[in-house]
């Protein structure tokens, strides 16, 4: 018998069983579970997604027949136990679980999924046929970001029915066409915890790295201090700014974001760079990196972006503190107001949020003769490699970079990240560096979804008609310009939503500050204007006595009208299908909200938007689909695999997809909703050569070749007139409308999502998009925030961000609609991000319709909001 230690215990040698096997820990009795899980015992199916602050379960493991959270459970509370991971579990309850996470959706990024399966295969030891309410008290303890929980919850149930049954797990047909519910690529791995994610990696001599984070948002750096960390056992060099060979600043757009601050110069918010460390272990590496000393000069933080705004301002950049200012102006909106029978005037705010994806900022790098490799988690691998190749002085050929498929984005993975330092470290050391960023290294970092103010007057005649739309809005795009000025942009060009609206006057400012960065997020400004627009709709209906649907219905966009930016769109405009989708569902319920949104395909605006495809045929039996799109949990693999069977006929389960700069298939980020778009397109085009080679054969005759295809759209255009040609501003539009229900109690009893999807090309991925978007709009509305105070975030915890658990999440019922796109492959458009734009204003005036309170700010906090998703 192994005895177990009381708490007072010194015990430094811990003796246990791991998986059925006798295990044994030597070292500091505080190391908790995990770190000897992933770095010890090589176990990396136990995710850390937020150590250790036990918030999101990915961490879960079985220990004594109950689970814990491993991030917080020390080794000395191992000693004598008898732990389990999913590689313990009977191997037959694995195989059925993953087979029904296959074939239900439960799994986009995956990264929260095999805890998620640790605790079904607990769960469902206990409780073999477990009741929706069962499955969600379960899932308390985790966080999944990708999937509202729906299809996890089926997931499990449906596994607990073949346990009990016996009868295997089945789904339709994997033919791989469009249309069909092929299962998701490489899923099965992916739930089980054996496809590895960017911080599973490691190669032989690597190094671990570190950075050390500014003390202050505002502050002059005086001086650095490397003695101490230096003088810590196992450190091999730190990095300073006059480290880096290449140019030190750059970003997506401008180049204003430096990879290390420089002594001398300011810091511009708390999570700048000032230096990093490389070491044999990433527990030297971060001790050394918090013993840098640095000396500062603390100036005050410029926060308010309205006081930015002022001329006496303190300076961001030496440009000044206006990052941008777009317009989307048609007609005379003076004059049109003047002829309105009902105007509504309001103030709107949204806030700043966490994307919280449960996977952290990690990067693997690799020096290589003339350059270095990396493995990345970034929404484009090829801008890593061009902002890789500017700090480095090197040419992009020298910068390789392969995607490691990563554990969800939102947008909050397009800027440089770690990825920069690894980098250099592993150039300048010519050994391999791994960076992983902590969870709250990863909140002080990476960019936020932008606050922002809005001043709408939406005026129309005595019918109902909306005649003008004039808004004025100022966004925080915090210290750096990452996509700001496109998301303000985006903001003015989705500032009458879904509406034919003949007289528009709107102006977007964005505003450098010195709080958190703000830059990609779902739905990328056109949620919060859509919140502001959305909500005074109904205000302009209750003033002047009209239907809410009708009002919608009778001004929704149709063939011939023209959007905010001037845009007259000609086809596939499906809005007034998603309200008919709703109308009965809405007009039947006692307390409902409704709210309409569009949401733009391709970056448009004047920037090209393209996508290559390489298909690599390497034996009869198996095909290499190459693109540049970014997997993370939204399927671009998938929809990959489903081209080529649509286009050859072949089956699905020859196909591998990789994504590597290697093999020159270039993009452009993972964003705006295009990538199922124009990998679509690409692989069409690349099947086009293929197609024609086979001659009507198999791919015996073709081993060995290569076929390429691109598909560009090159003839958007920025809001206004260019070369005398009306504009264009997108290639393709998306649309929704959501209606929220209440029940008596107030409380929010199901959500109606109605999407024109143009073609549903999988319609497991489809309603998998828009369950996991509806999610992330309730806590938009109601729960999340990342406040600041004074620069300094009042917050790093996980929990604190507001992330809706299983148990507060309603039922959401999901409806394609289909009004095919001229230019998408098959009529597709974009789904991964509308299904959120008209989410919150649908709550809001939810809420408005129970107890006749407008709410006009974001998140609603209010008891009356806080009671309609309190489900305990």
């Amino acid at each position: 018998m192994i005895r177990k230690p009381d708490d007072t215990d010194a015990t430094t040698t811990i003796r246990f069983r791991l998986n059925g096997s006798d295990a044994q820990f030597s070292g500091d009795p505080s190391t908790s579970l995990l770190t000897y899980l992933r770095e010890e015992a090589g176990v990396t199916s136990v995710k850390d997604g937020c150590s250790p602050q036990a918030a999101c379960g990915c961490c879960a493991v079985e220990m004594d027949g109950k689970i814990v959270l491993s991030c917080v459970i020390s080794m000395k509370k191992a000693q004598g136990c008898d732990v389990r991971t999913i590689e313990g579990h009977d191997q037959r309850v694995m195989d059925t679980i993953a087979d029904a996470f296959a074939v239900c959706g439960g799994a986009q990024c995956g990264f929260c999924i095999p805890g998620i399966v640790t605790r079904a295969a607990n769960l469902l030891d206990s409780n073999p046929d477990p009741s929706v309410r069962d499955v969600q008290a379960a899932l308390n303890q985790h966080l999944c970001r990708c999937t509202g929980y729906t299809k996890i919850i089926e997931s499990i149930r449906r596994a607990g029915e073949a346990l009990r049954t016996g009868e295997p797990i089945s789904g339709d047909p994997q033919t791989g066409g469009v249309g069909t519910r092929l299962v998701k690529h490489e899923v099965r791995p992916l739930v089980l915890g054996r496809r590895p994610f960017v911080a599973d990696m490691s190669v032989d001599g690597q190094l671990h790295g570190a950075v050390r984070l500014s003390d202050h948002p505002r502050a002059i750096v005086r001086r650095i201090d490397t003695c101490a960390a230096e003088a810590i056992p196992g450190v091999e060099r730190i990095f300073l700014a006059q480290d880096v060979p290449g140019q030190r600043s750059v970003g997506l757009i401008v180049p204003d974001w430096p990879l290390l601050v420089a002594q001398g110069e300011t810091t511009r918010y708390v999570g700048d760079v000032i230096a990093c460390v490389a070491a044999t272990t990433r527990r030297a590496a971060r001790a050394a990196a918090e013993a840098i000393e640095i000396e500062y000069e603390v100036l005050e933080p410029v926060t308010d972006m309205f006081a930015a705004l002022k001329p006496d301002a303190p300076k961001i950049h030496e440009k000044g503190n206006v990052l941008s200012v777009s317009k989307a102006i048609k007609g005379d909106t003076e004059a049109a107001f003047a002829r309105c029978a009902h105007v509504v005037e309001h103030e709107y705010t949204t806030q700043r949020i966490e994307h919280a994806f449960m996977e952290t900022e990690a990067c693997l790098a690799l020096p290589t003769a003339r350059g270095v490799r990396l493995f990345s988690q970034s929404q484009g691998v090829y801008e890593d490699r061009r902002q890789v190749a500017l700090l480095l002085g090197l040419d992009e050929k020298d910068v390789e970079i392969e995607l490691v498929p990563n554990g969800g984005g939102f947008g909050g993975k397009e800027d440089l990240c770690v990825q920069g330092h690894a980098a250099l470290m592993a150039r300048l050391l010519g050994r391999p560096v791994k960076i992983e960023l902590t969870r709250d290294e990863s909140i002080r970092m990476h960019p936020k979804r932008h606050p922002l103010h809005m001043a709408y007057k939406i005026g129309c005649d005595d019918k109902g008609k909306i005649l003008a739309v004039r808004a004025r809005i100022t966004g925080d795009t915090g210290a750096y310009a990452s996509v700001g000025m496109k998301v303000l942009e985006r903001a003015a060009g989705h500032s009458t939503g879904a509406y034919f609206v003949p007289n528009v006057d709107v102006i977007a400012t964005c505003v450098y500050t010195n709080n958190l960065p703000c830059g990609a997020m779902r739905g990328f400004g056109a949620n919060q204007a859509t919140f502001a627009l959305e909500c005074a709709i109904d205000e302009l209906c209750e003033v002047g006595g009209f239907d809410r649907w009708q009002l919608r219905y009778d001004n929704a966009l149709t063939e011939g009208d023209s959007t905010a930016t001037g845009q007259v769109l000609a086809s596939g405009i499906g809005v007034r299908q998603t309200l008919e989708a709703v109308r009965d569902d809405f007009r039947n319920a006692k307390f409902a909200g409704i709210a309409c949104g569009l949401k733009n395909t391709g970056i448009g605006n004047g920037m090209p938007d393209s996508g290559t495809a390489r298909i690599i045929v390497k034996s009869p039996g198996h095909v290499e689909i190459h693109h540049g799109w970014t997997e993370m949990g939204q399927g671009v693999h998938t929809m990959a695999v489903q081209t080529f069977c649509q286009e050859t006929g072949l089956p699905p389960d020859i196909c591998t997809v990789h994504v590597d700069t290697r093999y020159e298939a270039p993009c452009g980020m993972t964003t705006a909703s295009r990538a199922t778009s124009l990998v679509g397109n690409a692989v069409i085009e690349a099947c086009k050569p293929l197609k024609a080679a086979m001659n009507g054969g198999g791919l015996s005759g073709v081993v060995g070749q290569e076929f390429f295809g691109e598909w560009v759209c090159d003839w958007t255009n920025k809001p206004g007139y260019e070369n005398g040609k009306p504009i264009c501003t997108h290639y393709s539009y998306s649309y929704a409308t959501q209606v929220v229900i209440l029940d008596d109690a107030g409380k929010i009893d199901r959500v109606i999502a109605a999407h024109d999807a143009g073609k549903v090309m999988n319609p497991t991925l489809f309603e998998g998009q828009i369950e996991g978007s509806v999610h992330m709009g309730l806590g938009y509305a109601l729960t999340e925030d990342l406040p600041q105070t004074n620069g300094e975030v009042d917050s790093t915890r996980l929990r604190k961000c507001g992330v809706l658990r299983a148990r507060q999440t309603p039922t959401i019922i999901v409806r394609g609609v289909e009004a095919p796109d001229e230019f998408g492959p098959y009529g597709a458009k974009g789904v991964g991000e509308i299904g959120l734009v008209p989410t919150a204003p649908a709550v809001a005036n939810a809420l408005a319709a129970f107890d006749g309170v407008r709410r006009r700010s974001l998140p609603m906090t209010d008891d009356a909001a806080k009671a309609s998703i309190d489900f305990a």
